[in-house]
Parts: structure tokens; sequence; C-alpha cells
């Protein structure tokens, strides 16, 4: 540094320090370094397991600090604006002394908490706070159990407590000194303008894809801010996806989407308002078996032996696998349940930002369900947690289904925060069975579990299942062992040769890897288990979602008018076969080893994904695959909001 430079310098830090505003300055220093802290922690966690290199960080360092200084502004113009506004008769007082260091204190205790929260979602997503963290505030009750239930909450408050105490006695002088200034208002004036230019400046220069490459998503989340993250999702959490992701002619996106979702036996509806209402019809007579849907929290492909060749996890499934059709290259939607559950039931396109599970005006939907009322069945929707957590039981409730949740089961023998153990899910739903079968009602039920998910706390005497502490293993082998015990004791039913049991998983473990949308973690098991009507067999064709209910209807030659953006998978050309994914704010469409991914604020992106070894390479960008992945989202989309007659299984109200 020069020695004009270091005058500078130190005149500068002078007139800082002889103003109240060096009050501010500590605030903002203090974030500054808290976030930077944070960065640099969750940077060698992610280089720890293989996510970044050396070389990254430089880039992460520096656009980092700029989105810090931004929130770190933002932070302390509350307080600018009270040291410009406060006048010098009060400024002294003992309330206000006492006012700054309370308020200090608060504000540095939460952001160092935040610091540590943020290190835990980062471990659980591979992410800064995101939409996910936005949803979850809905249902503080459920939520801030798990954590408590999950984390060591109690002793990152006493460590964060700790920490408040060392970083406010190290600031005592500076805090004293900011508190003694006398300074009128005309020189405090300029500060509260210049604060305010800045961040009119910062929030016009940058956005939530500044500095992003697109390269390496976790370098990009490293790169950015929890707290810019969280607020962008929250404002953008009902967004108008045609304003901010890539769309097309409405013609021509009607066009490429009919030729997506065409199969040899299905023919467009002519004169149909739905633009994808198509008779999707099977030359054999139905089939029409009992139908069980085990939808399974968070049982990715990669535990499960029939899929990943790891023994010892999941006997049980393994075994069911082998009398079973496997489909064995099935990718889930998304990584919430809410995703599974739209694809699953209702072969709905994961639209950003939210799951049409959670939107408003969802009722009266085409689904899996409307079929099979059609065709004499009655369906049900089992789940063994209240059922208004994320909007389930509204969502089933108005698309045709009849609702059992955890406040129909009074009596669990285990239960936590989500929900009532799988067993006892599982014995409560074959009362259910029982029930309709006496009646000779036609079985149609999705059921949904919750064990195999934090805190990972399980009923006792389960072998090789440690009732609390085994984390997402013993969580694998618990959910193993209740399919086990259901398809043991749905043998001795007198409806077992009638039926037939799908079991697909709402989502994988967790969301990991270099790649904005990590293929790898969304591979999920898929099988389909009636001894007596489905030989078994193993399917390697690419498989979604979004095909598992037409793909079940046709296995069951039920001929229907569709709605759905699956497709029977078990028909027509391995070539024609999709698979679509939303991962945050990005979306994308895998067709044929190519994946077309779209971007936040319109922006796009081609990679080629490596089936061997499970890798992404980037591409120069496609057309026609890029156009293609629009069509579809941007016609889910417009379905949904203009509300198409024939989208509806009911009138709206």
């Amino acid at each position: 540094m020069s020695s004009a430079s270091r005058q500078w310098t130190s005149r500068a830090r002078g007139i800082l320090l002889n103003s109240r505003f060096v009050l501010a300055a500590l605030l903002i220093g203090a974030y500054a370094v808290i976030s930077l802290l944070t960065r640099v922690v969750l940077s060698v966690k992610a280089q720890a397991a293989g996510q970044l290199t050396t070389a990254e960080m430089p880039r992460i360092l520096a656009v980092g600090a700029g989105y810090d200084a931004i929130i770190a502004m933002m932070i302390a113009a509350p307080l600018v604006v009270w040291l410009v506004l406060l006048p010098e008769r009060w400024f002294h007082r003992r309330w206000h002394r006492a006012l700054i260091w309370s308020g200090f204190a608060i504000t540095l205790f939460g952001l160092m908490y935040l610091g540590a929260v943020e290190y835990f979602f980062f471990d659980e997503f591979d992410s800064r706070f995101n939409f996910v963290a936005v949803e979850y505030l809905i249902y503080p009750h459920e939520v801030f159990v798990n954590i408590w239930q999950s984390y060591p909450v109690a002793q990152v408050l006493i460590a964060t407590g700790l920490a408040t105490v060392l970083v406010l006695w190290r600031a005592r002088s500076t805090l004293g000194r900011g508190l003694n200034v006398v300074e009128p208002f005309p020189g405090r004036l300029p500060w509260g303008i210049a604060a305010g230019a800045v961040l009119v400046a910062a929030h016009f220069a940058i956005n939530i894809n500044s500095g992003r490459l697109n390269t390496n998503r976790v370098a990009d989340e490293l790169a950015a801010n929890g707290i810019y993250t969280f607020f962008n999702a929250a404002i953008n959490n009902h967004l108008d996806y045609n304003q901010f992701y890539a769309t097309l002619d409405s013609a021509q996106a009607i066009a490429r989407a009919r030729k997506i979702v065409a199969q040899p036996n299905a023919e467009f509806l002519p004169g149909a308002l739905h633009p994808l209402a198509r008779r999707v019809t099977y030359d054999q007579p139905p089939k029409l078996l009992n139908v069980i849907v085990l939808l399974e929290e968070s049982l990715g492909a990669e535990f499960v032996g029939a899929y990943s060749q790891r023994p010892g996890l999941t006997p049980n499934l393994d075994r069911i696998a082998e009398e079973s059709l496997v489909f064995t290259r099935t990718y889930a939607s998304g990584t919430r349940t809410v995703r599974g559950m739209e694809a699953v039931t209702a072969s709905f396109p994961p639209v950003p930002p939210e799951s049409i599970v959670k939107r408003s005006k969802n009722e009266g939907l085409f689904n899996w369900s409307t079929v099979m009322k059609e065709n004499g069945y009655t369906p049900t929707f089992i789940y063994g947690g209240y059922g208004t957590f994320d909007n389930m039981n509204h969502f089933f409730g108005s698309n045709g289904y009849k609702v059992i949740d955890r406040t129909d089961m009074p009596a669990p023998n285990f239960a936590n925060i989500w929900g009532v153990s799988d067993e006892d899910l599982f014995r409560h739903a074959f009362r259910v069975f029982d029930d309709q079968h006496r009646k000779q009602e036609r079985i149609f039920s999705v059921v949904m579990t919750t064990s195999n998910h934090k805190p990972f706390t399980f009923p006792q005497g389960v072998s090789g299942v440690k009732p609390e502490g085994g984390g997402r293993e013993a969580g694998v082998r618990y959910a193993d062992y209740a399919i086990g015990w259901f398809i043991k004791e749905l043998k001795k039913k007198p409806y077992f040769d009638s039926t037939l049991v799908v079991i697909v998983a709402d989502h994988g473990a967790r969301t990991y890897g270099r790649a904005s949308i990590p293929l790898p973690t969304y591979e999920i098991p898929f099988m389909v288990y009636s001894p007596k009507h489905i030989a078994p067999k193993r399917f390697d064709g690419l498989t979604s979602q979004l095909d598992v209910a037409p793909t079940m209807l046709g296995l069951l030659n039920i001929s229907y008018d569709s709605l759905f953006f699956g497709k029977d998978t078990l028909i027509g050309d391995a070539q024609s076969r999709v698979a679509l994914f939303n991962h945050n704010r990005d979306i994308a469409l895998l067709h044929n080893e190519q994946l077309a991914q779209l971007g936040f604020r319109k922006t796009r992106s081609m990679a080629a994904y490596d089936k061997t070894t499970r890798t992404l390479a980037r591409l120069p960008d496609n057309d026609d695959a890029l156009l293609d992945a629009a069509s579809l989202f941007q016609i889910a989309y417009d379905s949904y909001a203009n509300r198409h007659p024939m989208l509806a299984a009911t009138p709206p109200q």
C-alpha cells in the first residue's frame, strides 16, 4: 500500500471512529466475519466430500463477499436510520445504551446461531436456504420438534451464547466509544444518504444468478448467501412461471408436448380444450385387481440391493423384487414428498416453485383416482402423519380420495413427530382394506409412510434396527422390515390373489453432487408385486414417477381418457421415453441421455449423462431439447393456471 493510500485509510478510519456510525460499521463487520467463517466451514466440508476443488475457492470467496456486503448493509439499515434520526439528547441516555447493548447481543446471537443452522441445512440439502426452508416455516410445530430431536440444538445454543459474550467483550471499547460520540444531525445525514445509495445500487446490480457459472452447483451455492437466498425464495414462492422461465409459442409448445407424450395406443381427442387430452386404448379386457401403492419415504435406490447390489440393508425388498416386475431405472421428479405425490398420483410435472399438492385451487383435478373411480374403485389415501402438513388432506380429499391420517389411529404402538411407525400405519391400512373387502369395494389406496425420516426413531425389538441413533441406515432397515411384514400379512388375506402392490419411493434420501440436477440422487425403486398376475421381470428402460399411474393402468388393461404428462413406459420404443426433474429453482428434461435444463430468470443449459460413470458433462445448447423441456413445463403451468375444463374431474367450485 502506498503512503497516500495509508494516509487516506487512516483518515477514513479516524472519521468513522469519531462517529456514532461506528456502531453500524461494527455490526456490518461482525456479520461479514460470521458469514465468511460459515462459507469457509461449508467449503471445507464440501472439499472433504469431493464436491469442490481448491481452484474454485477464489471465485466463491469473491462472489460471496459481494452478497455478504449487501446483506450486511440490509441488516444494519434499521440501525443506520436510527442513528441518523435519534436526537443527541436521547442518544446519550442510559435507556439508549441499554437498548444498543441488548440489541447487539440479540443480533449477534441470532446471526451466529443462523450460521450453525446453515451448516446443518447444507449437510442435509447441499444447498443454502431455499424454497424448502421457506416451506418448512409454514409448519413450525413438526419442523421445530424434528430439529430438536434430530440435531444438538441445546449444545449449539450454549456455544452460540458463549461466543456472543466473547464477541461483545472484545468489542466493548468500540461500542462504548460509539455511544459517547457527539454528532449533530448535519454530520449524520450524509451517512444515511450514502448507505441508502449503496443499497439501491446493489438492488439493481445483483440478483440470484449473479456470479453463478452453473458448472458446479455446490460451488454456486457456497458463493451465495443464506439470508439472500432465503428471502429470494420467499419473495418468489408464488411466481408466474411464464415470467421467469423459458417459454415458446403456444402452438409450437403443444405440438412438441404431444409428440413427447404420444404412444402407439393413444389418440388425441379433437376439439378438446386441454391440449394433451387423448384416448388410451387397450385391446384386452380390463383386469380390475385391487391396487395398493406403498409410497415410501426417502427410499433411494442406492440403499436397495435389487438396484444397487448393496447387500444387507433390504433383504425383504430384495426377495420381493425376485417375484416382481422391477423397473430398474426409475427417477423421482423432485426432492420433496409433495413432488412425489403429484407425480405418482396425478402424473403432473414438477413446475416451480410449488407442488400442486400445496397450491390453491387444486380441487377436482384429473388424477389416478379419476380413472379408478370410473372403473368401480373406492380410492383411499392413508397417511401415518397429520395430513394437514403440506396440505395433503385437502389435496387428496378434494381429488377423489377418502382420507385417513394419524387422527384416525388413536393408539399407535409407536410414533414420533412425523407420524406413527410404518407397522402401525400398515396395521391400520389392513383394517381399512378388510372393511372394504367386506363391503365388496374395489381397493385402490395410496399409503404414505413416514418412518424413514429424521429423527430416525423406531419401535423396540426390530432385529438390526436401533430404536434411536441408527441414522439413515436404521431408517432403511426399518422400512424394509415393515414392507416385508406388510407382504407377509397380505398373503393371509382373502383378497391377496386379486391384489397388485406397487412399491415406489416419494424421492431419494437426499440431493448431493456438483450438478444442478444431480441425477444419481433421484434414482428410486419402483416395483410391482402380484405373483398371480405379474410375471417377474426386470425392465431397464427410462421411467419416471410421472409414468407410474399410466403404466399401472396399462398393466390392468384399463382404457381411459388421459390428461397425464407421463405414459405407459411398457409400450413404445425406448427413444421416446423422458423424465422430468425439479431441484429448487431449476427444472430439466432427460431424453436420450441428454439433460436439458431450464433455470430461474430464463437461463438454459445442456449436459450429457453417462450412465456408467453416473456423471454429467456440459454440452453446447441444443435448441430442440431445450424447447421440448420448455413445452411440457409451460403447458403444465398454463393448464393449471387457466383451469382448462378438462383438467377437472368435477367442476371447480
